[in-house]
């Protein structure tokens, strides 16, 4: 099966440098592209967005993540060290119990929007 791409493409070549100009100048270095798509690459994982949304409600401990999940601690704890790795999770130890939380509220905003644009 053949798509016509065309539709997607112009019908004359016609470049607009003021525009070129602008784009050059605003688009950021190639390395914080590289790095912000890793950062979404890790959006990508329905595991890891479903601890983030419990992580919404209030800091827990790993036990309580694993319960609420109906996960193992440690396939949970797989999930949170990469979360953490990406600054998008912190923790603290209290005792025994290691309890985490949303790293801050640019977490939270990620999130929210692209449930907002889901939904739209």
């Amino acid at each position: 099966m053949t798509h016509d791409h065309s539709s997607e493409c112009c019908e004359a070549v016609e470049v607009h440098e003021d525009l070129l100009k602008l784009v050059r100048e605003k688009l950021p270095s190639e390395e914080s592209l590289m790095d912000l798509a890793e950062l979404f690459k890790v959006f990508g994982d329905s595991t890891r967005i479903r601890i983030l949304f419990v992580l919404f409600e209030a800091e827990v401990c790993v036990c309580d993540l694993a319960e609420a999940l109906n996960m193992t601690q440690s396939a949970i704890s797989h999930q949170l060290s990469i979360l953490k790795r990406n600054k998008l999770v912190k923790s603290r130890r209290e005792g025994k119990s290691m309890f985490y939380s949303l790293a801050d509220d640019h977490v939270r905003t990620i999130v929210s929007q692209g449930m907002e644009h889901i939904e739209e």
